[in-house]
């Protein structure tokens, strides 16, 4: 099945760039390009695309607001892509319905496979970005109240087990090698939390063990990152030296 993309970026160079890199790909179209945000959401509409690349920094609409817009209008997943990686972008990408983060630096390959994975239903931010997240989340200030660990008695111990592997970083097939279950028992098992825990994916989920304590910094696990191609870990954080 093609994966159809609208890439949206003020600097033709740029979005440019972007489309032919994804057009060489196979499995993979670029239905559209936009130069504003109220572009990029008007070709989600009327060409059903299934990933919108969108800049943050656009004119008329920017990436944030036209996230918002076609994360509630339907199905079309973003992928946000920026020069910044400051803060209050990661969390206002996310709050809007971004299921990927990625910097503009971002490798040829890196960009193809996060196109592919959240295509797939899965989230991913680059590793920066989710260092940045997590170590804001977990630091709770003042004002915003930590969710209660009561939240996860909805689970079963084998649910919560999961999130535990989720948050640590563990791939579905590492997750099903720890718990001698099958990968298809796996994803079930993460469907399930997702549901119970009224969560959009998996980066929510990561957020959500840290926050009601069932994981701490300090456990050892990846920065609350899911594997490359099933989380929110990109193939940055598996290069050498990376």
């Amino acid at each position: 099945m093609t994966i159809r993309v609208v890439v949206a970026d003020d600097q033709e160079l740029v979005r440019s760039g972007f489309a032919m890199i994804l057009e060489a790909q196979p499995g993979i179209e670029v239905v559209a390009e936009a130069g504003d945000g109220a572009q990029a959401v008007a070709a989600v509409g009327r060409l059903g695309a299934d990933i919108a690349l969108l800049d943050i920094r656009m004119p008329v609409l920017d990436g944030i607001a036209a996230c918002r817009e076609i994360a509630t209008a339907g199905s079309c997943r973003t992928i946000m892509l920026t020069t910044f990686d400051a803060d209050e972008y990661v969390y206002e990408a996310l709050h809007a319905g971004a299921s990927g983060f990625l910097l503009k630096d971002v490798r040829r390959d890196d960009l193809v496979h996060a196109v592919r994975v959240v295509a797939a239903g899965e989230s991913l931010v680059a590793p920066s970005v989710a260092r940045r997240l997590i170590a804001e989340y977990t630091a709770r200030p003042a004002g915003r109240p930590a969710p209660s660990a009561d939240r996860l008695e909805v689970l079963t111990a084998r649910e919560r087990e999961t999130l535990l592997h989720l948050a640590r970083g563990l791939s579905n097939a590492e997750i099903a090698a720890a718990l001698v279950v099958s990968e298809h028992t796996v994803k079930t098992h993460v469907g399930n939390v997702l549901s119970k825990l009224g969560l959009r994916d998996r980066i929510q989920a990561v957020i959500c063990a840290y926050e009601t304590g069932l994981v701490a910094p300090s456990d050892g696990g990846a920065p609350g990152a899911p594997s490359p191609g099933r989380g929110s870990r990109t193939p940055a954080e598996d290069r050498p030296g990376g």
